[in-house]
């Protein structure tokens, strides 16, 4: 298929998909119950790290969390008063849970920074932002903590922390737009295996590892249809290929 042709394909799928009913089934639901920016970002972080697994299950998981306080910047300033000693997702346990409140309640409250500014600079971008998360943490041994923040050296795709900074990036019916500092044609695609399985049918990735290469393949691939917002086309790719996987069951 020529390039013209795919182009048309995907921005009516992006249409199809980039709408507000997108919402409700996606890990996205939870920041859009708030309105401050803080609480944006906060609770669009915790969610993004969360939304591995099954869908259903992470969702319920990310809905008890965020209904034990009034908002996230209130989990996060009072982590301790809350009762997280059974929380329990694949991973994840209670101990590191409350390590991610903690460093959270650091980043906001001790450094009177934000997540903002820890993904703000381009060059270094993942890995500045991650190893705050590490330097800081007492649990840098415990596969929970560890598989919640994927290091770049890895060669991880860092799919969920890609997905976080669409949200937080992007402006549109789905998402936010928030940060301005950070330009919409610096987003890499948040890669999993729907999008990887479209892209490949697409010829648009021919790498055949879910990677960081191939996340940067991908992603400049996506630049040829539209250099200031390639990232737009994470809807079609996700939302085609979990239409074409319902239609194989």
């Amino acid at each position: 298929m020529e390039n013209k042709k795919i182009k048309e394909t995907l921005d009516n799928l992006v249409k199809k998909y980039e709408t507000k009913s997108f919402i409700k089934d996606d890990p996205i639901q939870f920041p859009h119950r708030y309105k401050t920016k803080e609480d944006v970002e906060i609770s669009a972080f915790i969610s993004s790290l969360f939304a591995f697994g099954r869908r259903e299950m992470f969702i319920k998981k990310l809905d008890y969390l965020f209904s034990l306080s009034n908002n996230p910047m209130e989990l996060i300033l009072d982590y301790k008063k809350f009762n997280l000693e059974n929380f329990l997702y694949r991973f994840i346990k209670s101990e590191d849970l409350v390590e991610l409140l903690r460093l959270l309640n650091k980043l906001y409250v001790l450094d009177k920074s934000s997540l903002e500014e820890l993904f703000f600079e381009k060059k270094d971008r993942f890995k500045r932002a991650i190893n705050y998360f590490y330097s800081n943490s007492n649990c840098l041994n415990n596969t929970g903590f560890c598989f919640m923040f994927a290091k770049p050296e890895n060669n991880s795709a860092l799919k969920r922390i890609n997905m976080f900074l669409r949200w937080m990036v992007r402006d549109g019916a789905v998402d936010f737009g928030l940060w301005k500092n950070i330009k919409k044609s610096e987003l890499l695609i948040p890669l999993d295996t729907h999008v990887a399985r479209i892209s490949r049918e697409f010829s648009l990735l021919y790498r055949k590892q879910n990677d960081f290469r191939a996340v940067v393949e991908l992603s400049e691939k996506l630049k040829e249809f539209d250099p200031d917002d390639p990232i737009k086309y994470d809807f079609a790719l996700f939302g085609y290929g979990i239409e074409k996987a319902k239609a194989l069951i």
